[in-house]
């Protein structure tokens, strides 16, 4: 006899300011992940928008805004424009490993420049060593990190350029946070990288998707995200194909407001789960 699945009990934030839009606040509704089944309720709450942050799942739920969207790459169909194939080329020489979600000194080293340099007045901006080890090890689910490094001295391993703490699903890859060098004078856009070899991981070993998290129409930080192709966002009718009409504006449109774009894989919001005051 099997035991009976348990539902998940779901809790609510209290309203707070809207990091993205000015003049706008936000909260939250999330769940625990624990149990032998974290990693397939994990799973079925990414299909429908939900978030992973350590053990807690979690989306928007704001009175009066649906403005940010879940969206995925379709990595079957992908078809990366010449300038991503120029960021390719530029920096396929960078040695890329799955490791276990382990946190580094190194890592956290990388972090704190990212941080410094992309949000230094960001929500994670405050993180030590011990937050940054909770990101990355307290996790119920399949997950692993990515490092990104310049090739090896033959003597030991090269420097670490980037990395990417990511959960492996049935359908996908579903990139939790990714942080790097921002100031790599060789080596620009590093962020678009580790998202185009998350796609490349993903279609080689026969997923579906790469998972990217929200997208924020208004909001600078989160255009980058509209820049691959062909890309899906969750509506009320569910996972929908952006039409090319409408991918072509929108893509116009960030290419007009962002110069010096903002290319992480993942935004802050996404990566460190708030200090939640719970409504139940």
């Amino acid at each position: 006899m099997t035991a009976p699945v348990r539902f998940p009990r779901f809790f609510v934030t209290s309203p707070a300011p809207c990091p993205y839009l000015p003049g706008r606040s936000e909260r939250k509704v999330f769940t625990e992940l624990k149990g032998p089944h974290a990693d397939q309720l994990n799973e079925a709450l990414g299909r429908i928008g939900f978030r992973r942050s350590q053990t807690v799942a979690y989306r928007p739920s704001c009175f009066d805004c649906q403005a940010c969207i879940s969206v995925r790459v379709p990595v079957q169909e992908f078809a990366p424009s010449s300038t991503q194939r120029r960021n390719l080329k530029r920096n396929s020489d960078l040695v890329a490993t799955e490791c276990r979600p382990w946190a580094t000194g190194e890592q956290f080293d990388l972090l704190r420049a990212y941080l410094c340099r992309r949000h230094p007045g960001g929500g994670m901006a405050a993180m030590d060593e011990i937050d940054y080890a909770d990101m990355v090890e307290h996790t119920p689910v399949s997950s692993y990190v990515v490092e990104y490094r310049e090739p090896s001295d033959g003597l030991r391993p090269g420097r670490l350029v980037g990395a990417c703490l990511t959960d492996r699903q049935g359908d996908g890859l579903s990139m939790i946070y990714s942080f790097y060098d921002p100031e790599h004078e060789a080596r620009t856009g590093l962020g678009n990288y580790i998202i185009l070899d998350h796609i490349r991981r993903a279609a080689a070993d026969g997923l579906g998707y790469v998972y990217l998290g929200y997208w924020v129409e208004g909001s600078d930080r989160m255009q980058y995200k509209i820049r691959y192709r062909p890309i899906e966002l969750l509506g009320r009718e569910g996972w929908q194909r952006l039409s090319s009409e409408r991918h072509d504006s929108l893509i116009a449109a960030a290419t007009l407001a962002q110069r010096g774009p903002r290319d992480a894989a993942s935004p802050a919001k996404d990566a460190s789960l708030p200090q939640f005051a719970l409504d139940e």
